[in-house]
């Protein structure tokens, strides 16, 4: 099966929106890269941060100050685990881990491995997590 011409995994916007102009529509995209853009959106946005969906995301801010333990991390994996159950049903979470070799330079690595279920097919991702925010200092 291919999944470039397979479109029963979902379409949607593009996360930030992008417009095309000369078209006059919005960039849409599909399957696999809207179900990894879809992850990547409810991990890095902070409940309270869309205004018509207050308990959207998945909040780790309050974990930033806190000493690096095997506890800590387990609290932020859990986090990130409820909200893709809650906000990405068309996955099931296998795995979740952090590497948080560079933590003390202000980011980790998050890697999460799934299991589509339309096509039982396991995929992974690992995006960034950055703890602080950017700067021109």
């Amino acid at each position: 099966m291919d999944f470039k011409t397979a479109t029963y995994l979902g379409k949607g916007w593009d996360f930030p929106p992008t417009f095309l102009e000369k078209q006059g529509k919005v960039k849409l995209i599909s399957d696999i890269e809207d179900i990894e853009k879809s992850l990547q959106t409810i991990v890095t946005t902070r409940q309270g941060e869309r205004v018509m969906r207050p308990k959207f995301g998945c909040d780790l801010t309050d974990q930033i100050f806190e000493n690096l333990s095997a506890t800590q991390t387990t609290i932020m994996k859990n986090r990130i685990k409820e909200a893709i159950v809650i906000y990405e049903p068309r996955i099931d979470v296998i795995k979740i881990v952090l590497d948080t070799q560079n933590f003390l330079e202000g980011k980790f690595l998050i890697k999460v491995e799934y299991l589509i279920r339309a096509t039982n097919t396991r995929r992974n991702i690992v995006f960034p997590y950055y703890i602080t925010e950017a700067t021109d200092i």
